[in-house]
């Protein structure tokens, strides 16, 4: 039994839903299209290249969060998984979860995107452990402010080391699935590093490493890397 760690964006799911997540509030007119769109495509171009301002983004993109009832984002968050999201779930990543559970490992999933748009992500591919940034949540209200630190680069490093001091867990036969060089941080820890429909910069650096390089956007789960 190990620990199976994946990566949420372009890895288990077909596109980002941070970014996805900014669209559909354009959209949905919550908020101005004009800077909002321009702002949200920047900042994720940003972190596709590596230069993201991980506390720069998250002042953007968590106040939405503060500027309406929490109930009224939960409606349009509802919205938002049944028409955006599920759409893009990935069978493949299903099934690949699947052998983890049936080896008995147990999943987390860690992300840089807001817990408050990934928790029930996560929860559709039947995964109970989520790290990821926080929303401050005070009196009822998000405030637009997160909790700790970031779930970014080394962040994951650092909230995952926490993460372990109260599990059960340890690194031993460790996995980490992930498109991103932004992950490399964690992908250096794990003892399995596997790189998932990677970026170009992640591409480079596993071929050089050695790593699995799989796809999940194939129609099928890749199981040529994982012996049980």
């Amino acid at each position: 039994m190990s620990l199976a760690i994946f990566d949420l964006d372009n890895t288990l799911i077909a596109d980002d839903s941070d970014y996805l997540w900014g669209q559909f509030l354009v959209d949905q007119g919550v908020v101005d299209k004009n800077h909002y769109e321009s702002a949200n495509t920047k900042f994720y171009d940003d972190y596709k290249q590596g230069t993201l301002d991980i506390i720069e983004f998250l002042r953007f993109s968590l106040h939405p969060l503060a500027n309406n009832d929490p109930e009224q984002l939960h409606q349009w968050r509802a919205q938002f998984i049944q028409d955006i999201i599920t759409p893009i779930l990935l069978k493949p990543a299903q099934e690949l979860i699947a052998k983890h559970k049936n080896r008995g490992d147990t999943l987390l999933v860690i992300t840089a995107t807001n817990r408050f748009v990934t928790e029930p992500i996560v929860k559709l591919y039947g995964i109970d452990n989520l790290l990821a940034t926080t929303p401050e949540f005070v009196d009822g209200r998000y405030t637009g402010r997160f909790n700790g630190i970031p779930c970014f680069q080394e962040g994951k490093v650092k909230l995952l080391e926490e993460w372990l001091k109260t599990s059960d867990e340890t690194m031993q036969d460790s996995w980490f699935y992930s498109d991103s060089h932004n992950d490399l941080p964690l992908l250096k820890w794990v003892d399995n590093p596997v790189a998932v429909d990677p970026d170009e910069k992640l591409t480079a650096f596993a071929k050089a490493a050695g790593w699995p390089i799989i796809s999940l956007r194939q129609g099928k789960c890749p199981s040529e890397h994982f012996h049980k």
